[in-house]
């Protein structure tokens, strides 16, 4: 059993105490400043043991750690986890900035540390058969990628007007919190955006001011791309598409299913679906961690990877500001 530290008790703490659980392959133990929550957490996981800073966590012996506080703590908290040889499963987005982050890298490689930065999509099973279908070369080459998605972001998320999500200085925002998932994801799929251009806005949300509506033209190289997303539409969906030379495959995320079209005025042919409950894709999450820790698996994510899609969320928000294409 692999002794586990989740630092923040917040929505997504809770759910990586919970679901890390749910893998019966480790023990968790929770990292938590607000001494209610805490209790609230210890008691209901039925915990053995809990910490009220980070200083005294790091006194006890752990064999891996996950951070899930706010985005501005991820890199100085993953470094001194890093310093230590715990393995680190980071929460995204990796950082508001790329202040720390060459130290931390060069701490990574120095200490020879497993670290992974939790883009949850990449567990989708509908999402990696896509992408194993692209990688077979039977569609041809990639040519465009397309995003169109959004959903009731206070039906999920009730407390957002009191969370991180308020300010981008803390990862907020439609661009850092949601968006980023699909870019990572997207560029797993067809490689690192090369240049974009945003155009963003705070359009419906209530009591908060950063943009909940999105919309981003990106190059991939020679693949071009474009993404749109909102967080207020009464129905949540969730598309992505890629159009290659000799057809295209899409994956459907609120249908958990791929589907597939080759034939010129054809139909979409659904390939699978899955059924999944919300903490499905944590759970493996959790799983893929522990087997990186083991080293039977690589990174799900990794350092480098989220590096880059931290470097489209920067210029993303720039481009907003500025009307200006950000080469990246």
């Amino acid at each position: 059993m692999k002794k586990i530290l989740v630092i923040g008790g917040g929505s997504i703490g809770e759910r990586h105490v919970r679901c890390f659980q749910k893998t019966a392959r480790t023990d968790v133990v929770l990292c938590e400043t607000n001494k209610e929550l805490r209790q609230r957490i210890t008691d209901s996981y039925a915990l053995q043991s809990s910490f009220a800073s980070l200083d005294d966590a790091l006194d006890a012996h752990f064999d891996g750690a996950v951070i899930c506080t706010p985005a501005q703590l991820h890199v100085p908290m993953a470094q001194r986890l890093v310093e230590r040889r715990l393995a680190t499963l980071i929460e995204k987005p990796l950082s508001i900035s790329m202040d720390g982050i060459s130290d931390l890298q060069l701490a990574t490689n120095a200490h020879q540390a497993s670290v992974s930065v939790a883009y949850v999509m990449r567990q989708h099973p509908a999402l990696v058969a896509m992408k194993r279908a692209l990688a077979s070369g039977d569609f041809g080459r990639p040519v465009q990628i397309v995003y169109t998605g959004g959903q009731h972001f206070p039906f999920y998320r009730p407390a957002y007007r009191e969370i991180y999500y308020t300010k981008h200085e803390t990862g907020g925002g439609a661009i850092q919190d949601a968006l980023t998932h699909v870019m990572n994801a997207a560029e797993w799929i067809v490689g690192p955006v090369t240049r974009l251009v945003a155009d963003a806005a705070h359009c419906v949300l209530a009591g908060v001011d950063v943009e909940d509506t999105v919309h981003v033209v990106t190059r991939h190289g020679g693949v071009l791309g474009s993404f749109s997303m909102n967080q207020h539409q009464a129905v949540s969906e969730s598309r992505l598409t890629v159009v290659c030379e000799r057809g295209a495959v899409r994956f459907e995320g609120h249908r958990h299913r791929w589907l597939t079209s080759s034939e010129p005025g054809g139909v979409w042919h659904v390939e699978n679906e899955f059924t999944l409950e919300r903490d499905d894709l944590f759970v493996s999450q959790a799983n893929a961690f522990l087997d990186q820790m083991d080293g039977t698996a690589a990174s799900a994510c990794t350092l480098d990877e989220s590096l880059q899609t931290l470097k489209v969320n920067l210029a993303a928000l720039e481009s907003v500001k500025t009307g200006k294409w950000m080469q990246i």
